[in-house]
């Protein structure tokens, strides 16, 4: 069924997605859209029962078109408060929503599933799609969608580019492989990618080299197999909002949504662009999927690679891998898996003097860094008590090569994005 919609014309301020989430939480679906978006354009659109010009008081210079004032909706204009839900605000809001626009409550998880299963069904066809299933959250409830949709027409590819956690390739093979039956075609790739990455420091580059490898390991899969028209892929709305809109500067390019290369073969499926963090995790719920992939913690596409930054190396990317074992280790153990959305470690391009058995060294930094979210577009720092970060510090210290420091980042989101690169 369609849903009513509220559409929200960026004028530039930060909070177009806070907005958006906003009304969706009131049960409605909300899109953002650009400044210069049309009148043709906004009537086109099924269900649409308002819209909202979201300025910000610092943005000037950006206007839209005129002739979209008769586009035969209710007008507003909203700036969200900076402080976060001050009432009147808030509930000034959803009185347009709900009073003034009329628009029905029927935004729900069980609505979008069966909306993004025929959408699916009808785009595909009889053809067959490949996914670029890497174990983590987007991915995995992405290909729960296509088997309800498509059943035996998917093939999961899983490409190991050297740059995933310790035992992650192993822990996809056995969960998805063996235990749901899926059709998965395993692919190492470490030297590819590797060699590819050799050098280079830009770490906008650094993803558009990830995606663009990635494409090019799904492209000779397919011509293993017959059939193979459509990608599959796990982008989700911060992906999209963050990489830029046509008022508002880029935060960093996807390596799923800016690095795809212009001859791209395929047709691209990617049921999760327009759900934010939290709506992929309860449309897995949805699908029944357990809750220990539900809830696993998030992964990001080019993996280690925006954790080892500036020129990946072989030995620092190792160290980054066993470091961040040794802190999810520990947060196991201490019981904060479920409790921190997301935690890892990262080791930047530089070295530090200390001292080790009693000469002088020059190693590594581990940076720490555990953040709490809803929706990935802001984030809090999580207050790791101290003993239990003196006993990470310990291990980390006499079990990574190559490091003889180990600091934590307090820096929330903003300034600071969760990852560093």
């Amino acid at each position: 069924m369609k849903q009513d919609m509220i559409a929200i014309i960026d004028l530039g301020s930060e909070e177009n997605s806070a907005i958006a989430r906003e009304i969706r939480a009131y049960g409605v679906y909300s899109e953002v859209y650009p400044h210069d978006i049309s009148k043709k354009e906004l009537q086109a659109m099924p269900n649409l029962r308002g819209i909202i010009l979201n300025g910000d008081k610092n943005v000037t210079d950006i206007d839209v078109n005129d002739d979209i004032y008769e586009v035969g909706v209710p007008f507003t204009a909203y700036e969200f408060p900076k402080a976060k839900c001050e009432q009147g605000k808030v509930e000034d809001l959803k009185s347009f929503v709900l009073d003034v626009c009329k628009a029905e409550t029927n935004w729900n998880m069980t609505n979008f599933v069966h909306d993004q299963v025929e959408l699916m069904r009808k785009q595909i066809g009889d053809k067959r799609v490949l996914l670029a299933l890497s174990g983590g959250v987007d991915s995995s409830v992405v290909a729960a969608l296509l088997i309800k949709a498509v059943g035996d027409k998917l093939t999961c590819v899983h490409v190991n580019h050297g740059l995933l956690r310790k035992g992650e390739p192993e822990q996809v093979v056995s969960v998805f492989g063996k235990q749901l039956g899926a059709d998965l075609v395993y692919v190492d790739a470490t030297d590819r990618f590797l060699d590819k990455l050799a050098g280079v420091t830009d770490p906008e580059q650094k993803r558009k080299i990830i995606g663009a490898e990635f494409i090019r390991v799904f492209e000779e899969e397919a011509r293993k197999l017959d059939g193979i028209d459509f990608l599959a892929q796990g982008t989700i709305y911060p992906d999209i909002v963050e990489s830029g809109t046509k008022a508002g500067k880029a935060v960093k390019a996807h390596h799923n949504v800016g690095g795809l290369p212009d001859d791209l073969k395929f047709e691209l499926v990617e049921p999760l662009k327009y759900l934010f963090k939290d709506e992929v995790r309860a449309c897995g719920k949805e699908l029944g999927l357990p809750d220990n992939m539900v809830y696993r913690q998030p992964f990001p596409g080019p993996g280690l690679g925006v954790r080892c930054t500036g020129a990946i190396t072989r030995d620092r990317l190792e160290a980054v891998r066993e470091s961040d074992a040794i802190l999810r280790e520990e947060f196991d153990k201490a019981g904060l898996r479920g409790k921190v959305w997301q935690y890892f470690t990262l080791i930047p391009d530089v070295k530090s003097v200390g001292v080790r058995d009693n000469a002088r060294s020059v190693e590594w930094p581990v940076v720490i860094r555990a953040v709490n979210t809803v929706d990935a577009m802001t984030a809090t720092i999580e207050p790791i008590p101290y003993e239990l970060l003196a006993k990470i510090t310990d291990r980390i210290l006499n079990e990574v090569k190559g490091v003889n420091r180990v600091l934590y980042d307090i820096t929330p989101k903003p300034t600071g994005t969760i990852e560093w690169e």
